[in-house]
């Protein structure tokens, strides 16, 4: 009886209950420092987001991102906000999408409480608890975020920066500008709760130290040559998408390149295939959708990206295999890239459908080249020989039938580890 009179207790004054003192998520803070700038970055998952702020804020995609600035320099220094997310929310706003809704709660509470006219005094108790609940809301939400202005020299500021979700490795810019210009912070900062497809693989288990073979960019042409052209089905028999991307990069530079626009990949489950059927059904985007597999040496991809546009039907995909070859130390992937552009029937799935991919395949893989490039992640690129040519008077076709044509051409890419500007080469 106690628990009831409390949860109606509760349900009539809409107690807003935030716990700033809850910052466990400070101990797991990246630190950066550069010259006499410190920065330090933390992401809230959704457990400590509704911990912290007392509202789920993940349910209505906003993550809030900690920052700490140091500035023991002479200079004062500013946070770029567009830097870290272009669509960023202020205090306000966010705030706002995470307000109570007095209607919401009256009829939570049933239609039976409007045959009792005395229960109508209810309304008017609630007209008047959510908005105190939502101005301390606001108050909270305003106290606690990082305020836009400089950070005086030898002074230091922290607050929160309040971001569009993001799940699995989230990408964070921290761009501090001063009078000699700007300096980047890049963290990649892993968000607890999204199962990600690499972390099926385990990586140094796949090619043991003893078997990692040293090469120049000569050696990498001679492994290249003999690499497979495309990729396989589970059994090996029949051919699929030509293999037309080399990435040059160790995993987490390739992670930290890639994650700034595209999307990990989930496991696939039935949670995930429910996920993925109703964003189909309902024409809407899934930006972890799991990627089916596909085969190289005998297994199939050891991760996945993706880059979504409006709906789950149209998107990019990225399977990458690792190879035991070692450049400079930086791991040699191999993969494939195409362009998903709708659904069609299929009798060879399961599901009896899939994705049509752009015919045009040498198009996603040109793409990607040209988003490395946009992010100054691009060290250099080069083509090399692979699947070799066909037209689109005689294409060839994966694994589901669909046709493509090609100039046969492998695109390598060499990330670097910060911004640079690119430079193009051939591999011959």
């Amino acid at each position: 009886m106690w628990l009831s009179e409390v949860s109606i207790f509760r349900w009539l004054l809409t107690p807003y209950s935030p716990c700033s003192e809850e910052r466990e998520f400070q101990d797991a803070a990246v630190t950066q420092r550069r010259d006499d700038l410190e920065v330090r970055v933390a992401v809230l998952n959704d457990a400590a987001s509704r911990k912290f702020f007392g509202v789920p804020m993940a349910r209505r995609g906003v993550q809030p991102v900690w920052v700490q600035v140091v500035n023991r320099s002479q200079s004062p220094y500013r946070l770029q906000f567009i830097a870290l997310d272009p669509n960023y929310f202020p205090p306000q706003e966010a705030a706002t999408i995470n307000h109570y809704s007095g209607g919401k709660r009256l009829l939570g509470f049933g239609l039976l409480a409007w045959f009792f006219l005395p229960l109508l005094v209810l309304l008017a108790i609630k007209l008047i608890a959510v908005p105190r609940a939502n101005r301390r809301m606001d108050t909270f939400f305003r106290e606690h975020a990082f305020r836009m202005r400089p950070v005086a020299p030898g002074g230091e500021h922290a607050g929160f920066v309040f971001t569009n979700l993001s799940e699995g490795n989230k990408i964070v810019v921290v761009r501090l500008l001063g009078p000699d210009g700007s300096k980047d912070f890049q963290f990649m900062v892993p968000v607890e709760g999204l199962k990600v497809d690499h972390l099926r693989r385990e990586f140094d288990a796949l090619h043991p130290t003893d078997q990692l073979t040293e090469v120049d960019m000569a050696g990498l042409r001679e492994y290249l040559a003999a690499a497979p052209k495309a990729t396989r089905n589970a059994r090996g028999s029949r051919s699929g998408d030509p293999v037309n991307l080399v990435v040059v990069g160790d995993f987490n530079r390739v992670l930290g390149a890639f994650c700034a626009r595209w999307d990990e990949t989930e496991v696939i489950s039935l949670s995930t295939c429910w996920k993925t059927c109703r964003a189909f059904l309902a024409g809407a985007e899934y930006r972890y959708s799991p990627v089916s597999a596909l085969f190289l040496f005998g297994r199939s991809q050891d991760f996945a990206l993706q880059r979504i546009r409006d709906s789950i039907n149209e998107r990019l995909h990225l399977r990458l295999w690792a190879t035991p070859i070692r450049i400079h130390g930086q791991c040699v992937w191999i993969g494939q890239i195409s362009r998903d552009i709708g659904v069609r029937f299929t009798w060879r799935t399961w599901n009896l459908t899939t994705h049509r991919i752009d015919s045009d395949i040498d198009e996603a893989r040109d793409y990607v080249v040209e988003d490395l490039m946009q992010i100054g992640r691009l060290e250099m690129v080069a083509y090399v020989d692979g699947v070799g040519p066909c037209d689109q008077a005689a294409p060839r076709r994966n694994l589901t039938g669909d046709p493509y044509y090609t100039d046969g051409k492998r695109a390598v890419v060499l990330l670097s580890e910060s911004q640079t500007p690119p430079k193009l080469a051939v591999l011959s």
